[in-house]
């Protein structure tokens, strides 16, 4: 049976790029360096930067992002540091609660995002999307 999520694994073109991005830019705790990668986290998360020189740096055009809490406190300043460091936004903010879409240097889509599962369920329940069912828990 599945206890959680172990980690998630990025390809990226530039290791000490990503690391600074990561580490420096969006504050995860950098845990370990190699030749070709680096171990970071967050509280709940281990994220693997991985060499791969085929990674395109083009964003994929599917919906598929990687997103991050954060604290509404901490929300509107994380997204003007973020803007002052020149990321790339990707999509506005269509969904309950206060989120940022931008890409990372080898163009993975991230989100910054206030709230969680359970404001995500409430607010469906007001508006349901099409289709929607809920489920009770086991």
């Amino acid at each position: 049976m599945l206890s959680g999520f172990n980690h998630l694994t990025l390809a990226v073109t530039d290791v000490p790029r990503s690391v600074s991005f990561y580490h420096d830019l969006l504050r995860l705790q950098l845990d370990a360096t190699w030749d070709n990668g680096a171990y970071l986290s967050l509280p709940g998360l281990w994220l693997c930067l991985s060499l791969d020189p085929l990674r395109s740096t083009a964003p994929a055009v599917d919906y598929t992002h990687y997103a991050f809490t954060v604290d509404a406190a901490d929300f509107t300043p994380l997204v003007e540091h973020l803007r002052a460091a020149g990321v790339q936004e990707w999509r506005d903010n269509r969904s309950e609660g206060a989120s940022f879409y931008f890409l990372d240097p080898d163009g993975h889509k991230l989100e910054v995002h206030v709230g969680d599962l359970a404001s995500r369920l409430q607010a469906c329940r007001a508006q349901p999307y099409a289709g929607m069912k809920f489920y009770p828990p086991r």
